[in-house]
């Protein structure tokens, strides 16, 4: 069974990187949205909002993970959350299922694609796969939650150590959420993907950077559906076969979080609004904490001595380079002089 820090550290590093970075993206697909819906913008934007979902919960699981797993919030916090947690996770699949079909239709019937493009498409299957994956987990988590569950006030697990009346519905149900929202999705997004990498790699008129984000959009979905969602998907049908819930399912469950620090990466490879948003923030950033050391370098009494000399840069030089978009190289003679 994992250490209680190393799942804290999971879902912290998931928490600290996947928020701003959806955050971010979830704005640029809102505003991209709103001036000219396209169906690869839409799909991503629900994407965006699923992740949102499962960080906005997430620090209950941080809460319940550092207590041992033992849920001493309010009760009727552990069935929402989990509800929550369990839909993100499928609608993540679903969502990257549609981005696959998606980015297949257009590269292996451009011109048919291009003339029944229509947004309305796009909104009908988030609308199907936002039920799907809702239903599934409502019925699931309600229902065994409250089905001869014996609540001891001292010590509650949530959604765990199920009765045999509980486990002879909750497996069955877990093999088939397995088969239909993770089993599938898979095969069809696996397909796509190969099929896009070999119609690129055989057509000679692509640009090589289009090829190479094609590449890395398939290995950063692939890797998403390999790391954070496979383990634990496995565990439903091995719980199946051996009519138990497997003690390893723990350790699976925090590796699920890891999805949303993987879809903004699948995001930048995807959408040219989220690669010039991401690129302008890290300026921004970097022209931010170039202006912060060079304040604190100019305020510091040695670092003034220094710049009289002329032995460092110059608090105008230094301010230039932080509005400069691409490092400036050392040249010989500065490196001779420093």
């Amino acid at each position: 069974m994992a250490s209680k820090t190393a799942v804290l550290a999971v879902y912290i590093f998931a928490f600290v990187i996947g928020l701003p970075s959806n955050l971010l993206a979830c704005y640029s697909f809102l505003r991209k949205v709103r001036q000219k819906p396209v169906p690869i913008d839409i799909l991503l934007l629900n994407l965006t909002l699923s992740d949102l979902f499962f960080l906005l919960f997430l620090p209950f699981k941080m809460v319940e993970a550092a207590q041992d797993h033992i849920w001493n919030l309010p009760y009727f916090l552990c069935p929402l959350v989990n509800f929550l947690f369990y839909s993100s996770i499928y609608l993540s699949t679903l969502f990257l299922m549609g981005v696959s079909v998606e980015r297949y239709l257009c590269v292996a019937h451009p011109v048919k694609h291009k003339l029944n493009r229509r947004p309305t498409y796009a909104r009908v299957a988030s609308v199907i796969f936002w039920f799907l994956a809702c239903s599934h987990c409502l019925s699931i988590v309600y229902v065994v939650e409250y089905y001869g569950h014996e609540k001891k006030e001292e010590e509650i697990r949530c959604y765990s150590n199920f009765s045999t009346n509980q486990l002879h519905i909750v497996l069955p149900f877990r093999l088939e959420l397995s088969i239909v929202l993770f089993a599938i999705p898979f095969v069809v997004t696996f397909f796509c993907y190969v099929s896009v990498i070999r119609i690129l790699t055989i057509m000679p008129n692509i640009k090589p950077n289009k090829k190479q984000r094609a590449v890395g959009l398939a290995l950063a979905t692939l890797l998403n559906y390999v790391i954070a969602f496979a383990p634990y998907n496995i565990s439903h049908i091995v719980g199946f076969f051996q009519n138990t819930e497997p003690l390893w399912r723990e350790e699976t469950f925090f590796l699920t979080s890891l999805n949303t620090t993987l879809d903004p990466v699948i995001f930048f490879f995807s959408s040219a609004t989220i690669r010039q948003s991401f690129n302008a923030c890290w300026l921004r950033l970097r022209s931010f904490v170039v202006s912060l050391c060079c304040s604190c370098c100019i305020s510091a009494p040695e670092c003034s001595a220094n710049t009289a000399g002329g032995g460092q840069l110059s608090a105008s030089n230094t301010l230039d380079l932080a509005g400069t978009s691409t490092p400036i190289p050392y040249s010989k003679s500065a490196t001779s002089e420093a």
